[in-house]
């Protein structure tokens, strides 16, 4: 959406400073950032003014973008720098291993089944459970497996909260029998293997009571999307995929009835899909040329039927420039091409899969984008190719357009049951589906429809792309120093 069409509000006004060219505003702002919105921005001064996203500023290198100032024709204003800092809270996760010795023996047959089960203590004195161990069977001097959990949850941020642990013996039917109970704190745990860090448990029975041990205790920051995106170690790459095949309604683009009829007046509703998520997506990607390719059509000169050709014609060269230039191939490939079944998906997939298995240090991440009628014609094939993908660095985002049955779709997005082939379960979750039909505004109101598609459409890829990270234990780069204006050549000449 333009700057026109969403009204913007003031949210706040620096300090002034006296007499320089070269200001260094101290004071800070505080917004609520989401990397599935756009969230437009426009910076004001007497001299000058710049619009821009905070998509635009989180993404630039080390989250520091630098704009020059418009708004009177013919002179130049100077430049802005606009730095964004994500607020810091406690974000370490601690993991943990524990071994007892000489538990009660609460089976009448056999050993005990030991667990154990942590709490959190509250403000007014409950306690409120974090964690559950696996169960050890048949032992009375269980090693549990270590686990790992945030800080926050242990103990939201206070080091001397009161943690509660209890220790049970396991029963099929759930009335677990108690053996014991210790208490500790965040605090205690951080002094790490020694006698400090010996639990006798506290039970019915006084005499003799068994003890816990702490065997190992780590803790670590977690990091999150944007430690990635300001590190400069990540660029998010993007694919433009749109299939041209049409098995219901058979015809010329040309036509009403067709779904890539071209609206001199309006824009279809691939064009709209494709724009609503592009425009923020583009902000992650440095050099802003996105490849573009569509699948089931014929192509010239001799109509063989494609379903992984580039959209601009150029199998050289099949990036765009910008949104813009997406569209505009798109809109030409409706003249060069002839519309034709069936849709494969699998090629695409893979297509973009070749891509992301080329780089999998974590410095790129790959986002497709399919835009589709519905209709999938090599179900088997794409299940396997999403599984295949699941380990590498990508998401896929499917949006459904027109009005059929989407039942395919819903199947290939992993939100309920994860989705396999041949047996083999995928490692991660990384497609999102949602149809069109869903957002568009009863009133009209366009802009607001497509700013709920991509906000939908959007939301799980910070969190697939940690998945990721993680599962190849990928750390985000250091942050590059802060800006400092006595850094800037301009404002200190040699």
């Amino acid at each position: 959406a333009s700057q026109q069409e969403i009204p913007m509000i003031c949210f706040g006004r620096t300090e002034v400073i006296d007499n320089t060219l070269n200001p260094d505003f101290v004071r800070k702002y505080i917004l609520d950032y989401f990397f599935e919105e756009k969230q437009n921005l426009r910076f004001d001064d007497f001299l000058g003014q710049v619009h821009c996203t905070l998509g635009e500023i989180v993404g630039s290198p080390a989250s520091r973008l630098e704009k020059p100032l418009g708004g009177i024709p013919g002179k130049k204003c100077g430049t802005i720098i606009l730095s964004a800092e994500e607020l810091g809270n406690c974000r370490d996760y601690a993991t943990m291993q524990f071994c007892a010795n000489k538990l009660d023996k609460k089976d009448f047959f056999g050993k005990s089944d030991p667990f154990m089960v942590f709490y959190r203590s509250n403000e007014d004195g409950t306690f409120t459970i974090c964690h559950k161990t696996e169960v050890v069977k048949s032992t009375l001097n269980p090693v549990w497996q270590p686990f790992s959990i945030p800080v926050r949850a242990l103990c939201n941020g206070d080091y001397e909260r009161t943690i509660k642990v209890e220790v049970y013996d396991w029963d099929r039917d759930g009335s677990h029998d108690f053996i014991g109970e210790f208490t500790t704190s965040y605090k205690e745990l951080c002094r790490g293997q020694s006698q400090l860090n010996v639990y006798e448990l506290i039970r019915w029975d006084p005499f003799f009571p068994p003890q816990v041990s702490l065997l190992s205790f780590i803790v670590e920051q977690e990091h999150t999307f944007l430690d990635y995106i300001k590190g400069g170690s990540l660029s998010v790459c993007w694919f433009a995929s749109l299939t041209l095949t049409l098995l219901v309604l058979k015809g010329n683009p040309s036509q009403s009835t067709s779904l890539h009829y071209m609206n001199p007046y309006q824009m279809n509703a691939y064009a709209m899909a494709l724009k609503a998520v592009g425009e923020i997506i583009q902000d992650y990607d440095s050099d802003k040329m996105f490849p573009a390719l569509g699948f089931g059509a014929k192509l010239p000169p001799d109509g063989r039927v494609s379903h992984e050709f580039p959209l601009n014609g150029n199998v050289e060269n099949p990036y765009c420039n910008g949104m813009e230039g997406i569209l505009e191939a798109y809109h030409q490939s409706l003249k060069t091409v002839q519309l034709y079944g069936p849709t494969n998906f699998a090629p695409v997939v893979n297509h973009v899969a070749r891509y992301a298995a080329a780089v999998q240090d974590g410095s790129q991440y790959f986002v497709l984008l399919i835009i589709t009628d519905g209709v999938i014609s090599d179900m088997a094939q794409t299940k396997e190719a999403i599984v295949n993908a699941a380990k590498l660095p990508m998401s896929i985002i499917i949006v459904g357009v027109g009005q059929a049955e989407f039942d395919a779709m819903v199947e290939l997005d992993g939100d309920d049951i994860r989705i396999s082939s041949r047996g083999k379960l995928a490692e991660r979750d990384i497609v999102q589906f949602v149809p069109f039909r869903d957002y568009m505004d009863r009133t009209g109101n366009h802009v607001l429809s497509m700013a709920r598609l991509a906000k939908d459409v959007l939301a799980e890829i910070p969190d697939q792309l940690i998945s990721y990270m993680k599962s190849k234990t990928i750390k985000p780069n250091p942050v590059p120093p802060a800006y400092s204006p006595s850094d800037d050549p301009q404002t200190n000449p040699v």
